[in-house]
C-alpha cells in the first residue's frame, strides 16, 4: 500500500451523481448507488483539508443529440432543472463544492467534465495541479474526464472503488480503468487516502 499525501494543490472531481444515473433512473448504471458511501467518504476527507471538492453533471435542453429521438445513442436523460438531473439527495457535497454544467446546448454532446466548461481554467486559476476522479460512468463520463484531465496537463488520480460502468459490452468498465492507467493515471484506494489520513 502506498499512502497518498494531500496536497493544497489537489482537488476531486465528482462525476454526474445524478437520479438519472443511479439505479432506477432513465440511464441507470448497475449499482450504482453503491458508490454513494465512498465518493461521500472521498469529499469528506478533501473538506476536512480545506481542500476543492467539483461536482460535474449533465444539464441537457430537451432535444439533446444523444437522445435516441435524434438520431443519438441514449434515451432521454438529466434534462436540465428535472429531477432526473439533480445530484442524489444522498450526496453529502460540501456547501462550497463547485457545479460543472456540461453539454447543456442541443447539439454538443459532452462525456467529458472539461469539454465545453471552464473547469480547466478554474482548476489552474486556483492552483491545482492533480485531481481524483470518481462517479459515474467509469466507460464513459469518467473515462473521458480523466483522459481530458491528462491531456490538460492535470497528475490524475482515478479512484475505481468509486465509480462503476455501464458496460453495453462485458468488462468495458475494467477496459476503461486499464486504458486510463496507460493513459498515465494512477489508481488509488480510499484505504491508501487513509492511512496518510491517519499518518498527518
Amino acid at each position: 500500500m502506498n499512502p497518498i499525501r494531500l496536497q493544497d494543490s489537489d482537488a476531486l472531481l465528482v462525476i454526474d451523481m445524478q437520479y438519472d444515473f443511479l439505479p432506477g433512473g432513465s440511464l441507470g448504471v448497475p449499482e450504482g448507488d453503491q458508490v454513494l458511501a465512498p465518493i461521500n467518504e472521498a469529499m469528506a476527507r478533501f473538506a476536512a483539508r480545506g481542500l476543492p471538492v467539483y461536482a460535474s453533471r449533465d444539464w441537457h435542453p430537451e432535444d439533446h443529440c444523444s437522445f435516441a429521438a435524434r438520431g443519438g445513442p441514449w434515451p432521454p436523460h438529466c434534462v436540465a432543472e428535472t429531477r432526473g438531473a439533480a445530484f442524489s439527495d444522498e450526496l453529502a457535497l460540501p456547501a462550497d463544492t463547485v457545479i460543472i454544467s456540461k453539454a447543456d446546448t442541443a447539439d454538443v454532446d459532452a462525456y467529458s467534465a472539461f469539454n465545453g466548461t471552464a473547469l480547466a481554467d478554474h482548476l489552474r486559476g486556483h492552483g491545482i495541479t492533480r485531481v481524483f476522479v470518481c462517479g459515474l460512468a467509469t466507460d464513459y463520463c469518467v473515462l473521458n474526464t480523466a483522459l481530458d484531465a491528462l491531456k490538460n496537463g492535470f497528475e490524475t488520480v482515478i479512484l475505481p472503488e468509486a465509480m462503476r460502468a455501464v458496460n453495453v459490452q462485458p468488462e468495458d468498465g475494467e477496459r476503461a480503468i486499464a486504458h486510463m492507467r496507460e493513459a498515465g493515471a494512477t489508481a488509488a484506494t480510499l484505504a491508501e487516502l487513509e492511512q496518510e489520513a491517519a499518518a498527518a
